[in-house]
């Protein structure tokens, strides 16, 4: 149904309610911060993110070197077994150089000094670089101090020691001494000379006696 309205009067309209100040100020000014709160904590976030990426990549950089550091150990390490490889190698060389230096001269030396020497024999030689371990049996007591001092006089043999010498027990019908003993081999071209002393001038010849005339 449609209503007019005969009279001519227009219907009041609903008052508008007004909105205090103060409560739009406090609005702002809470709006405000909000945002300034959210501002400082993106900030503050911002920043440990930043750190933990440079914490993140000094980590990485740091397992890196780490990782150089142990491979570049396994190599010196792997250096230092070949090293010590090496002069055991060169230790061996040098030994069998020492022992076959005048390995003839060493052979020919002892020949001729137990040729000398009667009634003796060796039956073992030792020999480590220039030092000697001789072993051997002999028919007498004798016969053993003979071999020591023409082992002195061949030029050869220094620092000769006799180490043991007892009867042979296990021989019933013949007697037997056996010894041991060291000495230092040396050829006589690498003996050092010996320094030699001021020589004392000779006495001059005394004058024969004048003739009697």
């Amino acid at each position: 149904m449609i209503r007019i309205n005969l009279l001519g009067r227009a219907r009041p309209k609903a008052a508008r309610k007004a909105v205090p100040l103060e409560g739009a100020l406090q609005a702002g000014l809470l709006l405000a911060a909000v945002v300034f709160s959210i501002g400082v904590l993106w900030y503050e976030w911002a920043q440990l993110d930043s750190d933990a990426q440079k914490t993140n990549a000094h980590i990485s950089q740091q397992q890196r070197e780490k990782a150089r550091l142990e491979d570049l150990k396994n190599q010196v390490d792997s250096f230092e077994k070949e090293k010590t490889v090496l002069q055991q190698r060169i230790g061996i060389i040098e030994d069998l150089q020492r022992n076959r230096t005048g390995g003839q001269e060493l052979l020919d030396a002892l020949a001729n000094t137990v040729g000398r020497t009667d009634t003796l024999w060796l039956t073992s030689l030792d020999r480590k670089g220039n030092t000697l371990s001789l072993s051997g049996s002999a028919g007498s007591i004798n016969a053993v101090a003979n071999f020591i001092t023409e082992l002195r006089r061949s030029g050869y043999f220094d620092q000769v020691e006799i180490k043991e010498t007892h009867q042979d027990e296990s021989s019933k019908t013949v007697q037997t001494f056996v010894f041991e003993l060291t000495a230092q081999f040396t050829l006589p071209g690498a003996k050092a000379p010996a320094s030699a002393s001021a020589s004392t001038p000779a006495p001059a010849p005394a004058p024969a006696p004048a003739r009697k005339g």
